[in-house]
């Protein structure tokens, strides 16, 4: 075998894996896409399999059930996990920004204590802290409120981490001694010359942390009774197990599948939009770290 060869066959192989990794996360959104445009007979039923389209296009139809069915609570569900999602992820940037920037750039007793604490947070799973925030909440009277979900979303271990990275990587620190040398106060130091400086890495916090509470599940499955109150992740489950529930069930499986491809379109938008700073973001904190 000629060098020639190997150097191919090394170029091959990364491209191969590409390519299967590409397809791997690309097929359940190409299904969902084709399900959403299927009646319910069409998704068990159809002539064309389950990765192609049938010949009678259903989504238009899809939307109007949608609309009407439960008195349209979809769009309710819709709105919510909006409410959630952005409240979440405001409430999340903005804490994991102040704590990033303070953990990188100001020196007090215990900060790498607590920064520990933060990294510890990290290795813990979300779904570990459901139950104890379950009775947390059931004690203080928050269980079936906004609350019950909000609050837990405001902290981000990952965010806080990544800001104190980026700061790091990104803020010199004469940078901000000539900016007070010139009479600027802390808050005014922050607020024009670090605040800026740090856009790729909040807007990557952001849609992280959007995303996040958009795809939330097992804290509002738990906390949450009032249908009212669910985000899309519950409701979608709910007609799920409607569907599922026997031979005598009412059979909605194309609004499972329509809403679900609904749910995604604001993801899809919004990481399109953001893409350049969330790639910036994260390249510049794992550069650093």
């Amino acid at each position: 075998m000629t060098a020639q060869h190997i150097k191919t066959g090394s170029r091959v192989l990364p491209h191969l894996i590409l390519v299967i990794a590409i397809i791997y996360f690309l097929a359940p959104v190409w299904w969902l896409l084709v399900a959403a445009t299927k009646s319910n007979s069409g998704l068990f039923l159809g002539s064309a399999g389950p990765m192609w389209f049938d010949r009678t296009f259903a989504l238009g139809d899809n939307l109007v059930q949608l609309s009407t069915y439960q008195s349209g609570i979809y769009w309710r569900w819709i709105l919510n996990s909006f409410f959630y999602a952005l409240v979440g992820g405001v409430g999340a940037t903005t804490i994991s920004v102040m704590a990033g920037y303070g953990f990188a750039k100001y020196k007090f007793k215990g900060r790498d204590v607590y920064f520990n604490i933060v990294l510890g947070a990290l290795m813990i799973p979300a779904t570990a802290l459901v139950i104890p925030t379950f009775i947390l909440m059931s004690n203080i009277g928050m269980t079936n409120t906004v609350w019950a979900v909000l609050l837990p979303s405001l902290l981000s271990p990952f965010g806080t981490y990544l800001m104190r990275i980026y700061c790091m990587s990104s803020l010199p620190d004469e940078m901000m001694e000539a900016a007070r040398v010139d009479g600027a106060g802390e808050l005014r130091t922050f607020l024009q010359i670090s605040l800026p400086i740090m856009t790729p890495a909040i807007t990557t916090v952001f849609l992280l942390s959007v995303v996040g509470c958009w795809n939330n599940f097992f804290l509002p499955q738990v906390v949450l009774s009032d249908p009212k109150l669910f985000p899309i992740t519950v409701g979608l489950t709910q007609w799920q197990a409607r569907s599922s529930a026997g031979s005598g069930a009412e059979q909605i499986w194309n609004l499972v599948t329509s809403g679900a491809f609904v749910s995604i379109v604001p993801l899809v938008i919004s990481f399109l939009l953001l893409q350049r700073y969330w790639v910036g973001g994260l390249a510049a904190g794992a550069v650093k770290a």
